[in-house]
């Protein structure tokens, strides 16, 4: 594990207030907790109001930074996870609806609410290339998640709120970076009914808002903040649970992203409560066990 970011994590989980900004916080309401995670006690890192409406974020490990985009401004943002957050930011593209972000072979890519990509590479410290790519689906269509398939290597997009699925199921579709083209159809759904079963609920619509895959299972955890919702399947969109995220902890999260070791990093916007913030849960692989 790199040096910094383990001094970071281990030192705020242990001591809990060593550095400004970092925060251990207990929340105490009965929620079924997440195997792997203490999920009612994350650190804290609180950011600035610049990034009210963090949308997307990505660990980038080679400085154990986060990259993250916010709603409605083309800017790439650099975040320091350090006693005093540093932030770098980039102007890439015009103002647009953006949603998530990834970092594949070298290229960021930037999700936007209609399904579009936009793929963003450094030619220099502060000169970048933008290339957009549209994706054309009948009907009204929302994306707020993504998240990138080594093994097939191709970008994997989820539908928030697709024309064609109702409540029944959520139709995920794929980008290939390499040739620049979208599925022509979906390459799977997820059974919103396994999931409305998970949480014991009859009255359900999945609106993910962000996702990764977990680099120690190889499982994928979708996030849904209108639902208050952790998701978590397998790449063939399988439901193997879901749990229900405390609304006073995850008041709008937008973002995930995992360390190499495990570590989950979720993002909430302001939502009008406060500052948004950066949730640190370190990851204990005896707590995946079950029973």
């Amino acid at each position: 594990m790199p040096g910094s970011i383990k001094i970071f994590l281990i030192t705020c989980v242990l001591l809990f207030e060593m550095f400004a900004g970092c925060k251990q916080k207990k929340y105490v309401k009965n929620i079924v907790g997440v195997p792997g995670y203490e999920i009612q006690i994350p650190v804290v890192v609180e950011l600035k109001s610049e990034l009210d409406e963090i949308s997307g974020l990505f660990f980038y490990q080679k400085d154990t930074s986060v990259f993250a985009i916010i709603d409605e401004a083309g800017f790439l943002y650099k975040i320091h996870l350090r006693n005093q957050v540093d932030i770098h930011k980039w102007k890439f593209s015009k103002k647009e609806d953006y949603e998530d972000i990834l970092l594949a072979d070298s290229v960021f890519y930037v999700l936007k609410s209609n399904g579009g990509i936009t793929s963003v590479k450094f030619l220099s410290s502060d000169s970048l290339k933008e290339t957009n790519y549209s994706f054309s689906l009948e009907g009204g269509n929302e994306f707020e998640a993504m998240y990138y398939d080594t093994e097939k290597r191709h970008i994997v997009l989820i539908c928030k709120d697709c024309a064609g699925d109702k409540k029944r199921v959520t139709s995920v579709y794929s980008f290939d970076p390499q040739g620049g083209k979208y599925s022509d159809t979906a390459i799977f759904k997820i059974n919103t009914k396994d999931i409305a079963q998970k949480l014991n609920t009859d009255d359900f619509k999945f609106r993910p808002s962000a996702a990764a895959i977990h680099p120690i299972t190889n499982d994928v955890y979708i996030i849904s903040s209108i639902n208050h919702a952790l998701v978590v399947t397998d790449k063939s969109g399988l439901v193997k649970e879901a749990y229900v995220l405390d609304p006073a902890l995850f008041k709008q999260p937008e973002g995930l992203t995992f360390t190499p070791w495990g570590d989950m990093l979720i993002s909430n916007e302001a939502a009008e409560t406060g500052a948004p913030n950066i949730l640190i849960f370190k990851y204990n692989a005896k707590r995946d066990k079950k029973g």
